[in-house]
């Protein structure tokens, strides 16, 4: 491999020669051969971008900065953002917590290819940019870092998790009017239990999802706000004041999101709470997702021999030994998503706990864990939707032949004969191998005709 000299404060570097990184990316590729398939999120390398070209026109406003200067910057991050540049971010997520290489692995691609861009070389000794003193000016790693952790996730959610979420909610809305007139019966403890329509089961889901998203967007109230302008401990050090205000107003000029600079750098800079908050609400969902698909797995579940009440989509062979098996593969995979974003949860609890004093350095850690939660709750609604729950259907003759051996319909018997009379025709019938009509004749409790009159599932949902 061919290899070009790069420098910074600690001496020269040995750097691939087409690459746009520069020394202090290098020395962290070497230095943390850790998990080398975990790669800082790309999302969170394009927040970065934003950040890095808000903050160079708001220097240029400032007069810190001149606007050639300003105009390169902003040229790279728009091809940062554009993804034209994945390639040059090689850094994994196990670096140093603060994040400062990545900050770092950003300033050199920004300078190195803005070099080009000029009509340079990676080869030159004199930059027309400088990492530090020009991209990096008016910021620390430690307010760049956090205030791209907001970003990559607020995107995340309101792209990709919460259109998902929406349209899992309106297809279990459309379900629970489908089925509406389905009389089946219900089930608490897993025993049977008395009457209530499959329409009804599924508003119960649809309410579910509607709750979670809920929850998600007032999480997410707290996530638009930045630490930018805090620089290395929250005081604003080396930024002029405003400086955070104003990139944070052009950062959600560039983004059409409402990102707002922290009301206290101090906590946007030591802890990581709306992130918590977030990777709660992102549990919380994943919780009802699990209820929802194993609800429906075991009402699926036979198709012969077990309750057997609703009917999958058939999308592949169940087995290789079992011919004609289907299994519930979409709701296999939904659940291990959910197990793993719960997971997911308690690192970022760990991670967020963990800092100490002016600056929380599992900074890395919460980003990669919470961004890989949005990304596969998004995912798994969608498959979920598209290849499960819209193909769903009820199976009638297992849910009306299930209502009808019941005998829990004895439950609308209460009122007319009482608790312990009713009970009385429950055990009879379960005895005796009875329905509930024979066992009540036969102990002489209620007529045919009364029978008949209390005892409608109609009107007992």
């Amino acid at each position: 491999m061919e290899y070009r000299i790069e420098k910074d404060t600690l001496g020269e570097v040995k750097v691939p020669a087409n690459v746009y990184w520069g020394a202090q990316t290098e020395r962290s590729r070497q230095n943390f051969k850790i998990g080398k398939s975990d790669l800082m999120p790309i999302e969170l390398i394009h927040a970065m971008a934003y950040i890095k070209k808000a903050a160079a026109w708001t220097n240029y406003e400032f007069g810190l900065l001149s606007e050639e200067k300003a105009h390169l910057i902003s040229i790279v991050c728009d091809e940062i953002i554009e993804g034209k540049l994945d390639d040059q971010f090689p850094l994994v997520v196990w670096q140093t917590g603060s994040g400062t290489q990545t900050n770092m692995n950003v300033n050199e691609v920004i300078v190195n290819r803005a070099q080009v861009l000029a009509g340079g070389k990676l080869t030159d000794t004199q930059k027309i940019l400088h990492p530090n003193d020009d991209v990096n000016k008016s910021q620390s790693s430690n307010d760049t870092f956090p205030a791209a952790m907001n970003i990559a996730a607020y995107k995340k959610i309101v792209e990709h998790t919460l259109p998902a979420l929406e349209s899992l909610k309106e297809v279990l809305y459309q379900k629970s009017n489908e089925f509406k007139k389905t009389i089946k019966i219900g089930r608490t403890h897993l025993m049977d239990a008395v009457p209530l329509t499959l329409g009804q089961e599924f508003s119960g889901y649809y309410q579910q999802i509607d709750n979670s998203i809920n929850y998600i967007k007032v999480s997410l109230n707290r996530v638009r706000e930045l630490a930018i302008g805090g620089t290395a401990v929250g005081t604003g050090l080396n930024a002029p004041k405003g400086f955070g205000e104003k990139v944070a107003e052009k950062i959600s000029s560039y983004t059409g999101l409402p990102f707002v600079s922290s009301k206290n750098k101090f906590e946007a800079l030591a802890c990581h709470d709306a992130l918590v908050e977030l990777s709660s609400s992102l549990k919380r969902t994943a919780i009802a997702l699990t209820k929802i698909a194993n609800d429906i797995r075991l009402l699926a579940s036979g198709p012969r021999c077990g309750l057997g009440e609703l009917i999958l989509p058939a999308n592949e062979p169940g087995s290789s030994i079992m011919p004609g098996k289907v299994n519930p593969t979409q709701i296999e995979a939904l659940t291990m998503v959910c197990a793993q974003v719960i997971g997911n949860d308690n690192a970022i609890a760990v991670g967020a706990m963990s800092g100490i004093l002016e600056l929380n350095v599992y900074k890395p850690l919460i980003a990669k864990n919470i961004l890989h939660s949005a990304q596969l709750i998004g995912d798994a609604c969608i498959s979920f939707n598209e290849k499960c729950l819209k193909g769903l259907l009820a199976n009638e003759n297992n849910i009306k032949k299930h209502l009808e051996n019941s005998l829990m319909l004895v439950t609308s018997l209460s009122p007319v004969v009482g608790y312990e009379n009713a009970a009385k025709i429950a055990k009879k019938a379960y005895e005796e191998n009875l329905t509930l009509k024979e066992a009540a004749i036969k102990l002489g409790l209620i007529s045919s005709e009364d029978y008949d009159k209390w005892v409608n599932p109609e009107n007992m949902v």
